[in-house]
């Protein structure tokens, strides 16, 4: 009998990727996700509806699964409340954590180096319920919970279709505004700070060859590459590739053209406790165990070629609140 896979929120930068993979291997999938989609292979099913409703989730839970890969992000709260939901549903839970949630004091960073969690002594930012802080203790709750059937996954920045990144900037501004010849603003205290960038085709293989794996069990793997570049250097293969330009800015200007006016702790937090420090990345524990080799794993030049030609010429993209305050930032240089 083949074994069952429920993925949820599977239509996102590593699900649509993933699926086919675990289609490949031969489970049986289901996937949840807000997007209408259908499929024709009778293995593979989609639902549509919010995973995070509690009445949705018990009754996707009930009929038990092999395996259980979780794509939702859930606040610290949230979690504490239903994660032994699926510890007692499934053969194995797939959490999706992040590397953001590592401090930046050792390189490369590798599933035992400190976590922000751990050592920080910002007390405003300890106090919050920030991603790389809400990951962590969602970790620290499966580690407590008395099982030992989850799988803890720790993927670097990653890139999909129509998904692309630089800096804390997305592709509704990276790629758009490129796409009209208009310049981005970027923080230049970024520029020669080492970041990883992932294909999410790669972290999806990683991700399959976990499912569905005893071995995996009660372990936790950084799923990434071990390739870095400066910032700089990315933002000159979005200029070769697509013509990107740039402003260089201060972080405050920077955060103040990216997230206005009102609270920007948030994006100070993810802009200083990640992309402002050197994220190169140890992925030889998930290579070991995956028998995958660096070598094969797509370069990003590479990989953001294929997916920036990927996209549909008449593709439009939704008008980002940044892009008024870039443009009068940008007028005013």
């Amino acid at each position: 009998m083949n074994k069952k896979i429920l993925v949820l929120g599977g239509t996102g930068a590593m699900g649509v990727y993933l699926i086919p993979k675990l289609r490949a291997r031969g489970y049986e999938v289901t996937c949840v996700s807000l997007d209408d989609v259908k499929s024709d292979d009778s293995g593979l099913t989609y639902i549509k509806g919010n995973a995070k409703d509690d009445e949705m989730r018990a009754k996707l839970l009930e009929p038990g699964w092999d395996c259980v890969v979780d794509f939702m992000l859930y606040h610290t709260d949230e979690f504490r409340r239903i994660y032994k939901d699926f510890l007692e549903k499934t053969e194995q839970y797939v959490y999706l954590s992040t590397y953001r949630i590592y401090a930046d004091e050792e390189h490369p960073i590798r599933e035992s180096s400190p976590r922000l969690l751990d050592v920080s002594k910002d007390e405003e930012f300890m106090n919050s319920d920030d991603y790389a802080l809400y990951k962590a203790r969602g970790e620290d709750m499966l580690k407590a919970s008395g099982y030992d059937n989850w799988t803890i996954i720790r993927p670097a920045i990653t890139y999909s279709k129509r998904r692309f990144q630089l800096v804390t900037l997305e592709a509704d501004l990276v790629v758009a505004r490129a796409m009209k010849g208009k310049k981005l603003v970027l923080p230049e205290a970024a520029l020669e700070v080492q970041s990883t960038m992932s294909w999410a085709g790669d972290v999806a293989e990683m991700i399959a060859r976990l499912c569905c794996n005893k071995k995996a069990l009660g372990e936790t793997f950084t799923v990434s590459t071990s390739e870095h570049n400066r910032w700089g250097d990315v933002a000159a293969i979005y200029h070769d590739l697509i013509g990107l330009e740039y402003v260089p800015a201060t972080v405050d200007d920077f955060i103040r053209v990216w997230i206005g006016d009102g609270d920007t702790r948030f994006g100070r937090y993810q802009l200083c406790y990640d992309r402002l420090f050197d994220r190169i990345m140890d992925n030889s524990k998930i290579l070991e165990f995956t028998g995958m080799k660096q070598s094969e794993l797509t370069t990003l030049r590479d990989g953001l070629a294929r997916e920036l030609s990927a996209l549909p010429k008449n593709f439009v993209w939704n008008d980002h609140p940044a892009n008024a305050r870039m443009d009068a930032y940008i007028a005013n240089k």
